[in-house]
This record gives C-alpha cells, sequence and structure tokens, in this order.
C-alpha cells in the first residue's frame, strides 16, 4: 500500500501531492506537522489516497 496526499487549491484543482507513505498513520502524522507549509504554498485542501483510491476528502488545512 502507498498512502499518499493529493494537493488542492481553493477551486479544487489538483496542483500536487506528496510523497508516498507505507502507513496511514504516518501519512496522517505527517500532514498535521506541514499543514501550514502547504498552506503557504497555496494549497488549501488534501484528499487521502491508499493506492490512487481516495480514502476521504477533501480535507481543508484551514483551522475552523
Amino acid at each position: 500500500m502507498a498512502w499518499t496526499w493529493l494537493y488542492e487549491n481553493a477551486a479544487g484543482e489538483s496542483i500536487g501531492a506528496s510523497e508516498a507513505f507505507d502507513q496511514r498513520a504516518d501519512a496522517e502524522t505527517w500532514i498535521g506537522t506541514a499543514f501550514e507549509d502547504l498552506l503557504e504554498q497555496g494549497v488549501e485542501q488534501v484528499r487521502l489516497l491508499d493506492d490512487g483510491t481516495e480514502v476521504y476528502g477533501p480535507m481543508s488545512l484551514r483551522p475552523e
């Protein structure tokens, strides 16, 4: 399994993806530490993919 984050801008357009993670927990931990940097790069929301299949999303990177 390869867990990746798909990056999207405010319009919901795909603008990139993260590195692949072997474990879901590693991917989720990473997004918790990287979200501020991603926001600075124009990423507004993300989707979690497992071998290309969406698990959940879109998830906003902005605090509620």
